[in-house]
């Protein structure tokens, strides 16, 4: 039965999954290596539900217990009590495997060790534990409040339970939780990807400019963003390392990156986060 859940990394992603686990009643810890980034989390999830509230889909008292439910602090030991540990930290395998090693020792047997990975192998960051079983992928999308999906994502070592006891923690948290199994970029960014990878190109062909590439796919196939805008939201620099997770993994050549997007995250154009991308911020 999970009641606790620990959240590795007080990011974006962190601090929105370290939200929806509090508002749905888990307590909650969140974690960080600095003090600094666990103040910034928590001042993020506090705009987020004063939003919620003046919006009036929530009343001052619950978004004040919600805030109540998360502790938080800078020792990876905290997490020794809770059922689920997520982590949310950068996409650099050596760092999660580091931590889920780590997590490992410090869990009790039955504690579920779970990561945010958009692109990492499950079964890969399994291997630095002595609980494959219990090792699976929540990879929530951005921003976390909003979206509905979660990607659960299962290991070759991960068991039925571990998939059902996640399942029912993200659906109390107001999620949809759909499962798939392990493989490059999973369903999601194996799907999505490489569709934004053609849209870049389509433009380096010359084929056409941002705005029609983007407005064709938004007007034509109802896409609420189009694929050159989502690339800058996303982050081109991002968006690079799936497709390379992609080649390297299915090894052919239709998951090559384009030389526009190498090009462009040599020269820092990473889109938003940067100024600039396919278009100016």
């Amino acid at each position: 039965m999970i009641q606790k859940i620990g959240v590795i990394g007080a990011g974006q992603m962190g601090n929105g999954i370290a939200q929806v686990a509090a508002v749905a009643g888990y307590e909650v810890v969140m974690i960080d290596i600095k003090e600094d980034y666990i103040q910034k989390g928590m001042e993020t999830i506090n705009f987020s539900l004063g939003k919620l509230v003046m919006k009036e889909r929530m009343t001052v008292a619950d978004a004040d217990s919600a805030i109540g439910r998360i502790t938080t602090g800078t020792d990876r030991n905290l997490c020794a009590d809770c059922d689920l540990v997520v982590e949310a930290v950068p996409e650099i395998l050596s760092l999660k495997a580091e931590i889920f090693s780590e997590l490992d020792g410090i869990c009790k047997p039955e504690t579920i060790l779970a990561s945010n990975t958009s692109s990492i192998s499950i079964s890969t960051i399994a291997g630095s534990t002595n609980r494959p079983d219990k090792v699976i992928g929540m990879h929530f999308m951005n921003p976390v409040p909003i979206m509905k999906l979660v990607e659960i994502i299962n290991g070759d070592g991960t068991s039925d339970g571990t998939n059902q006891a996640v399942v029912e923690a993200a659906e109390k948290m107001g999620k949809t939780a759909l499962s798939c199994n392990d493989a490059p970029g999973f369903v999601s960014n194996r799907i999505l990807c490489p569709m934004i990878n053609e849209a870049i190109l389509t433009l380096q062909e010359g084929v056409a400019e941002p705005e029609a590439i983007d407005g064709i796919m938004k007007l034509g196939m109802n896409h609420p963003i189009g694929p050159l805008a989502l690339s800058d939201l996303i982050g081109n620099d991002t968006v690079l390392h799936i497709m390379n997770v992609l080649h390297e993994g299915f090894g052919t050549e239709k998951y090559a990156p384009a030389p526009l997007l190498i090009q462009m995250v040599e020269e820092g154009k990473l889109g938003r986060k940067s100024g600039q991308g396919f278009y100016t911020y």
